[in-house]
């Protein structure tokens, strides 16, 4: 008998949290977890990949750039935890892709509605850099992800994020090319065939939201963009 797409979710996720394929990642995030922050030393750190989480039956699939080292890194749910997590999901609330507006802890009751947290990557990586090959060995859990969703539409959230999905419809051969596919804060792409629509968001980090680069009401047009989107797909 097929497994469904919570069972296939949980399987994949077992096998994300276990994962040791980059030395610098797990070198990064267990010391982090060890040495803690100041603020955090009651806390016992997660330290480990962070998994996605959300509706298994999704129709947005939202896609992240990596775990906070002291936010999901420590929680064990992405975003959640920091100041990154207080803006999206506040927003992703007031659109009606979440149960609530806050994420503290992993225990905290939140549930995401017809929407999917993914990441491009799922290790805390030293000052938010990945390194190419850390993306590539990441890549087959976003992969993944994707075909158990099958999702309306995708909500990247950054350029890494951004160009991370496309290099995974360029390995499935969906797309011939990234060169089409611009990144920009509200673009909004119709791919080839059956592919869910793009959307793509500056990402949500401190450094964006607080100087202003990235707004609240910037952010909710993507997300109304979004809904309006998919209510329309949904009807065909």
């Amino acid at each position: 008998m097929s497994q469904n797409p919570e069972e296939q979710l949980a399987i994949l996720n077992d096998a994300i949290i276990a994962c040791r394929r980059c030395p610098r990642l797990v070198t990064y995030r267990e010391t982090v977890a060890r040495v803690k922050r100041r603020a955090y030393l009651h806390w016992a750190y997660w330290g480990r990949p962070v998994p996605g989480f959300g509706d298994a039956r999704a129709q947005l699939l939202i896609v992240g750039l990596a775990p906070a080292a002291h936010g999901a890194n420590r929680t064990g749910r992405m975003f959640t935890g920091d100041r990154s997590g207080d803006f999206l999901y506040r927003q992703l609330h007031r659109a009606g892709f979440a149960n609530q507006p806050a994420s503290s802890h992993i225990a905290d009751g939140l549930a995401l509605q017809n929407a999917y947290m993914a990441a491009a990557l799922h290790c805390a990586p030293p000052d938010n850099k990945p390194l190419p090959s850390e993306l590539a060995n990441c890549a087959g859990y976003l992969e993944k992800e994707f075909e158990v969703l099958k999702p309306r539409a995708v909500l990247a959230l950054g350029a890494i994020a951004f160009h991370a999905y496309l290099r995974l419809l360029v390995h499935r051969g969906k797309i011939v090319s990234r060169a089409p596919y611009r990144f920009a804060h509200g673009a909004e792409f119709t791919l080839p065939a059956d592919l869910p629509l793009l959307f793509a968001s500056y990402h949500p980090s401190q450094q964006n939201t607080q100087t202003g680069r990235l707004t609240a009401q910037m952010f909710y047009r993507v997300l109304l963009q979004i809904r309006r989107a998919v209510a329309v797909s949904s009807s065909h």
